[in-house]
């Protein structure tokens, strides 16, 4: 097989900007919030264990900073529960990170919503050192370190798809970061996306989805977002487009005065569509459209020629700014029925079952998966390993081996990770394990120019009855990838 350095970055690796982890000045401010009266669906069967285990554990002590966290709370109460934890939120994601919980914005920068809560640095430094957070934080972590294995390959999977659309340079984007962070303190099903200074950030709370959508879609705003302001000159010329949006009920009053927000916004919602499957897209342009997002039109049917020439968005994007035609879009665009209500999305409600503890190789294998998500690859390595020499079933064989292949993957090894991942299929893993493998090697061989073997993998992941809904769908967007990269 012919792989090239581009494997180094296979499924089972971020972007290097991006990372998906648990934020220690997040969990110390929602468990401020909670000790305060941070009460929102706190009978939803969706919370996590953890957040039940930290109240009471906070409620159990006499601390003198929680009457005052009660009154600060109580003076910064919004009507809106999800704006109610949301400024502290943006707090969270402004400060160091030390137990000073300093700014690390210069002062014009602090997010104005993070910023009204003045005094709550001072409050949250005493909070922390009477309840001794950074202790229970050791309880908890291995709590936020299973929540968040199952995101992995997902997420992975969907911001490989979105580098590889965008032609993204493998060196990363720089010093910007892109970080989806995990919190099992804040009332469930749950999405809050930032932007702060050249960073972007996604907050998901407990949820029986795992939001990958919104995900995908912060994760292509974070590259669109810059072309439209290093390109800002061009994209003005078609300003008066702007006057076109004003009528739409559901589109909020920035993108209806920045036409820079609106222009990126539009085209985001364009890259979405052209990224799901062929059934859904002019759906889905017809949804943003009808949203006020007047250009995705436009940028769906531009983005059908991006995809059949070989530049990256970054040097095609003022291309595709100048060929907006004024006239063009305006007769388009006249006559647009815009949708005057939202459409709900209904979230599953699940009740969250303590898992029973396991015992023997199901721990050591536990064990190796934590710490493979925690990347302590040497380590986990070796629990694989160590698995593979406590038991002779071919199941629990195949899972030692799968985490191995991953390793393998990570540490720019992709020769052996298919050998590994094919020893997974000899194993009679079980289905998930035996979905995500072929993905993986649909994946692998499809980078290498190995089409054939590609698609014969990515077509065996399909056939897997109990394969997850995440694997089937990496499965199929793997190969309408591979068809459209077909001559």
């Amino acid at each position: 097989m012919k792989f090239w350095a581009a494997l180094a970055l296979a499924v089972p690796l971020f972007a290097q900007e991006a990372q998906l982890d648990a934020n220690r000045a997040l969990f110390n401010v929602l468990v401020a919030i909670n000790a305060a009266g941070y009460d929102a669906d706190l009978e939803s069967p969706n919370n996590h264990p953890v957040r039940k285990r930290i109240r009471a554990e906070i409620a159990a002590r006499n601390f003198s900073t929680v009457p005052e966290l009660k009154r600060f709370f109580a003076a910064h109460r919004k009507s809106d529960p999800a704006l109610e934890v949301s400024q502290y939120v943006s707090f969270a994601l402004s400060v160091d990170g030390s137990d000073q919980y300093r700014w690390r914005f210069r002062e014009d920068e602090i997010p104005p919503d993070a910023a009204a809560l003045e005094g709550f640095g001072a409050l949250m430094t005493r909070f922390h050192q009477q309840a001794r957070l950074d202790q229970l934080w050791k309880l908890v972590e291995p709590e936020y370190e299973k929540a968040l294995q199952p995101f992995f390959e997902p997420v992975t999977l969907a911001l490989q798809e979105v580098s590889g659309y965008l032609r993204v340079p493998t060196a990363g984007g720089g010093n910007r970061k892109f970080r989806v962070y995990i919190e099992l303190m804040g009332a469930p099903n749950q999405v809050h996306v930032r932007s702060y200074a050249a960073d972007s950030f996604v907050v998901l709370t407990p949820s029986p989805e795992l939001h990958v959508p919104e995900i995908r879609s912060a994760y292509i705003a974070f590259h669109v977002d810059p072309l439209a302001t290093r390109n800002a000159e061009k994209v003005e010329t078609k300003r008066p487009l702007i006057d076109l949006a004003q009528a739409a009920p559901l589109l909020s009053e920035r993108y209806k005065t920045d036409f820079l927000l609106l222009t990126t916004k539009s085209l985001s919602r364009a890259i979405e569509a052209r990224l799901a499957s062929v059934s859904k897209r002019d759906a889905m342009v017809r949804q943003a459209l009808g949203e006020g997002f007047i250009l995705t039109p436009y940028f769906a049917e531009a983005l059908a020629a991006y995809e059949k020439q070989e530049q990256s968005m970054r040097l095609y994007y003022p291309e595709m700014i100048a060929a907006i035609d004024l006239k063009k879009e305006d007769r388009r665009l006249q006559g647009v029925e815009f949708l005057s209500s939202p459409v709900v999305k209904t979230v599953r409600v699940t009740a969250v079952e303590k898992p029973p503890e396991s015992t023997g190789v199901r721990k050591t294998l536990d064990d190796a998966e934590g710490l493979y998500t925690a990347r302590k690859l040497p380590e986990a390595r070796a629990a694989f390993l160590k698995s593979l020499e406590e038991t002779g079933e071919k199941p629990l064989q195949a899972k030692a081996y799968y985490g191995l292949a991953r390793i393998a993957a990570l540490q720019k090894d992709p020769e052996l990770a298919v050998k590994l991942f094919e020893k997974v299929l000899e194993l009679e893993p079980e289905p998930p394990v035996r979905a995500w493998s072929h993905v993986y090697l649909g994946r692998l061989f499809g980078l290498a120019g190995e089409t054939v073997d590609a698609r014969r993998h990515l077509d065996d992941a399909l056939r897997v009855a109990e394969a997850t809904p995440a694997a089937r769908e990496a499965a199929r967007k793997t190969l309408d990838e591979l068809n459209r990269s077909q001559p």
